[in-house]
This record gives C-alpha cells, structure tokens and sequence, in this order.
C-alpha cells in the first residue's frame, strides 16, 4: 500500500489592503525615487530627508500605539500587536516593540512630542529620554522637559547625551550609582573555538572599557606606525592605506594579541594602567560637580569610590568667561593650559567635527602672529585640517 508523502503546511499572513490616506504619501515618495541620486543629494535636500523622516517616525510610532489600543491585530489571530507587525510587515519584533513603546510614553512627554513631531528631533532622542524616564524622575522630568528639549534641538547628539546623562544624576543620583554598578556587575568577556578561529563578546562597564580601550588603542597606533613604516620604506614613498601591510580591522585584532603577550611578559614592579578622571566644578556654586573619563564618558560620583587609590584625578574649576583652572598633576604639569582646554572644549570646536581633543591641536583664536596671547581665552581645540583650514587663502572668483 502506498501512502502519500505528508504536506507541510505554512500559514501566509495577508498583507491587507493600502490606507487610501497614505496614497499621496507614496506618491510623492514614488516622485523622489524616480529622480537620480545626483538631483537630490544637496545640503538642504538631506536636512530636509532627515527631517521627514524624523516626522515619519513619530507618525508610526503613534500610528503603532493606537494599532496596539484598538487590537485590530487580535482579528488575525495575533497574540498582540508586535506580532502582527512582525508577521505581516517583516519588521523586527524588538523595533516593532521600540515603536510601540515609543509611542506609548509620548503621552507622558508632551513637548517631547512636540518636538519629534515637528522633525527637530528622532527616534533616538526620545530613546534616550524614555531610558532617564521613571517613577522617582518623573517630577523632575516634567519640569525640566522644556529644557532637555531645547539641548536636543540644538546640541549634537553625543552633547546632548553627556547632557542627559548628567542630568540624570542630578535627579536620581541613587539610581544612577545602582545602575552603574549594575552595569558593572553585568561585566563579561567570552571566547570559543570556530572553525573560523576564537570567536567572542567583551562587555564593561564605562570605567573598565575605558582602560581597555586606551591601551588597545595604544597599541594599535604602534602597529600602525610601523606598518606605515614598512610600507614607506618598501616603496620609497608615503605610502597610501590601501599599500599598509595589515587593514584597520587586522591591527586591532593584533593589538587585543598583543595586549595579552605583554601581559603575560610583564617585568615586576611595572606601572599598571590607570583611568584619569576629570572632576569639573562649577565656580560659583561648587554643588554641581561633574565627573568623567579623561575620553569624555559620564561617570557617577560613586563610581569612583574604589579607584581613588589606584586612578589619577585632576580638578577642574570653570569661572566666569569659560576660564578653566587646571589642578596640577605629576602627568600634566608642564601642559595645564592645555588640559585645561581640552576639558573644556572636549572636541574640535568647528562645527561639522567632533575629533576628541586629545587627538587635535590647540589654536590661537586670535593668531599669534597678529598679536593674540597664549592664553586659555584666546584658545580653542582644533583638529588638524580644520586648523589649516583656517589659514587657507579663499579659492579665486570666478
């Protein structure tokens, strides 16, 4: 007797009809595809995108919650409704909850709202304040709420981050420690054998990463040096990237190497690596003290508790006029001047760059060759191009 081979079965969500009300929407995106990316790729043209899509982002976002409130999804037999959009629109089920979830808190920030709905901010804007978002800051946040949205308006979006993070702090700075120690408690590293080689994860916490990181990039710059090196003397010129023996990703996988072979071929009463913490002080006030890593990561105040035996800290007392008074450490003591800009600077101050400080130049504001003083007020952090850029003769009319 035969039997018949058995048939799988596969259930096929329906894509339901379009909305009449997003037809001239489709339309008019329809218009900008069919234009060649050479007619739509001015400076306006990409504010304008980023702004629309900001816009279109806070529409499904609200879209999404009201879709979840009236639980049309449940006539297709949907669970709830990030499933559905899962199943029928192929989206992600942790962006679809990221919609949902926005969209929901929205009703609880009202100028956040505003603001994400009139495109001036994004997606990630409203992330990171729904993150600060609790039951001991809510006071705080709804008074404050106009303010955080001016930052998020106008500041770059890692200012405004540093921004938040402070913040935070101020408003909850118990549940800031807590969760700074939460996320060093979640601290992880793992590596296994593939038939790829060691495959793996690192995870630290803001204070660990950075040692981590300073010395991984340390040495990768090493490597570079050398690399450039060989190259140069091999084909008896500068030699360009693409001529270096190793590419980016090969030199950091061979820092992470060789980080564990000096490691392990340490001499004793070697110095080990130490994190340097700024302390910023307001002047006037003294009570808003500021914390973080010399590479510009916010730290709480309790995080520091069980380094100040071990780390180098400097103090920094800003007075009136963006003056920045530099305490004198054994590391710093014949550049405090500088330090002490490059802490309050942070980056290079043109404003289509953000190169860390202490990767750029200090530059007289006013040249010194036209009288300006080598002083803290007649200095701002450059990067390299940016400071000849500077002093670059203007192309000829016509």
């Amino acid at each position: 007797m035969e039997h018949s081979s058995s048939a799988t079965i596969t259930a096929t969500a329906t894509a339901p009809s379009e909305d009449p009300q997003l037809a001239p929407l489709r339309d008019a995106i329809q218009v900008l595809l069919n234009t060649d990316p050479s007619l739509r790729c001015a400076g306006n043209t990409i504010a304008g995108l980023e702004k629309l899509r900001s816009q279109f982002d806070f529409l499904t976002s609200t879209s999404v919650a009201e879709f979840d409130q009236w639980g049309e999804w449940g006539h297709d037999g949907a669970l709830n409704a990030t499933a559905w959009i899962d199943t029928t629109c192929h989206v992600p089920k942790n962006e679809a909850r990221a919609q949902l979830r926005r969209g929901k808190a929205l009703a609880s920030l009202p100028l956040v709202a505003q603001a994400w709905k009139e495109g001036d901010i994004g997606a990630a804007h409203v992330d990171a304040l729904i993150r600060v978002k609790r039951p001991v800051t809510e006071e705080s946040l709804s008074r404050d709420e106009k303010v955080l949205v001016g930052v998020a308006r106008t500041m770059k979006f890692a200012e405004f981050a540093t921004a938040l993070d402070y913040w935070e702090q101020r408003a909850d700075q118990d549940g800031s420690d807590e969760a700074a120690e939460a996320k060093k408690t979640q601290r992880d590293v793992y590596l296994y054998p593939s038939p790829y080689g060691y495959l793996g994860e690192m995870r630290f916490d803001r204070i660990g990463g950075a040692i981590v990181v300073k010395e991984h990039k340390r040495i990768e710059e090493e490597l570079f040096e050398a690399d450039w090196a060989e190259a140069k003397e091999r084909l008896g010129r500068d030699p360009h990237v693409v001529d270096l023996a190793r590419t980016p990703a090969q030199r950091r996988a061979d820092a992470m190497i060789e980080m564990a072979v000096r490691s392990a071929s340490t001499p004793p009463g070697a110095r080990r690596p130490e994190p340097l913490f700024s302390v910023l002080i307001d002047y006037p006030t003294f009570w808003g003290t500021i914390s973080q890593l010399e590479q510009g990561p916010v730290v709480t105040p309790g995080s520091l508790l069980s380094w100040l035996d071990t780390a180098t800290f400097e103090r920094i007392i800003f007075s009136p006029g963006q003056r920045a008074e530099c305490s004198e450490t054994a590391r710093f003591f014949t550049g405090a001047t500088r330090r002490a800009v490059e802490v309050r600077d942070r980056q290079c101050q043109h404003e289509f760059c953000d190169l860390s400080a202490e990767k750029c130049q200090i530059d007289h504001i006013v040249p010194f060759s036209e009288g300006g003083p080598t002083n803290q007020e007649n200095a701002q952090v450059l990067c390299g191009p940016h400071n000849r850029m500077r002093y670059e003769r203007p192309p000829p009319d016509g």
